[in-house]
């Protein structure tokens, strides 16, 4: 049994890469999660076969799988990695001008696109020498994020979470039509549900909302187009009679963007949806993760438009 001596031989490190396998299952995977090359990952994996006089890892293919003793080694080792970063991330302030901390962010697809950039102007004021490391969420995929440590942080229309997490409201997602041709006024419910639509995937809590407003007025639409995110729409839409039912904050950028694109109101009652930032409990007194969390609350929050039914978290 290794004594406190012990340790002093003992890098640390290699069970921060122990941890990042465990959720990768795969060395080119985890290199890139931790900017290191795929040299130094066999490395340390070689190291940690040693330390702990077991395999490990067995591969299957192109996935890594673990061994019963990894499995253990996990359920032991994740929970004193965040005491230990915890513990030493109070120690420490942080001077986000001189900072080159790097943050893991979740972001769904409709935040990174309408919300991120001014976001992004403004960190870079504040902090030029950080990096930012942007997953790709959603209320789906971002408990797993956050229990793995993927990420510190996450701005998202949100579910359930660890029970380790914690979360704040940030603003309503509100719907609007975006539209890209030139009749004048605005558009009328028959003219809404006669246009084809476009839908992004990503919003899929969006899209089912819409569609079950139109048939309790007993009204439909008919979705001819599908796309995995954002991006692509100003393009679609253009010379078209394409319509689409966005978050205002995308619709708005998006008609920023091009003259166009125009964004209006809904002709429809559609509910709005909370939009949340969530976090791990274990990063709550963390000073970097404090000031992130900061600039997120500042920069996104929309107080005013908030429903009286939503309790601060």
């Amino acid at each position: 049994m290794l004594t406190r001596h012990d340790l002093r031989r003992t890098d640390l490190s290699l069970l921060v890469i122990f941890e990042a396998m465990m959720n990768e299952r795969n060395v080119s995977r985890v290199g890139e999660k931790l900017f290191l090359g795929q040299p130094a990952v066999s490395n340390a994996l070689s190291r940690l076969r040693n330390l702990f006089a077991d395999p490990l890892f067995i591969r299957n293919g192109r996935c890594m799988e673990p061994t019963a003793r990894a499995e253990d080694l996990f359920q032991i080792l994740t929970p004193l990695l965040d005491t230990i970063a915890t513990t030493l991330s109070q120690t420490s302030d942080f001077d986000p001008a001189n900072s080159t901390g790097t943050f893991h962010i979740g972001l769904s697809d409709d935040v990174e696109y309408g919300l991120l950039p001014p976001l992004l102007r403004r960190l870079r004021t504040e902090a030029p020498g950080v990096r930012l490391v942007i997953h790709h969420t959603d209320c789906h995929r971002m408990p797993s994020l956050l229990a793995t440590g993927e990420i510190s942080v996450g701005i998202s229309y949100t579910g359930e979470l660890p029970a380790t997490s914690k979360r704040k409201f940030l603003r309503m997602i509100r719907p609007m039509v975006l539209r890209a041709d030139s009749a004048k006024g605005a558009m009328s419910l028959d003219e809404f549900c006669r246009r084809p639509h476009a839908a992004v995937a990503s919003m899929g809590t969006l899209v089912a909302d819409t569609d079950r407003a139109l048939k309790r007025v007993s009204r439909s639409r008919q979705v001819v187009l599908n796309v995995p995110q954002f991006s692509a729409l100003p393009v679609l839409l253009a010379d078209s009679d394409l319509v689409a039912v966005v978050p205002d904050y995308v619709a708005h950028a998006m008609a920023a963007s091009s003259s166009h694109l125009r964004a209006e109101a809904v002709p429809l009652d559609l509910n709005g949806f909370e939009l949340s930032m969530v976090w791990r409990g274990v990063a709550n007194n963390d000073p970097a993760e404090r000031w992130l969390r900061s600039r997120f609350s500042e920069l996104l929050s929309d107080n005013s438009r908030r429903p009286l039914s939503v309790v601060a978290a």
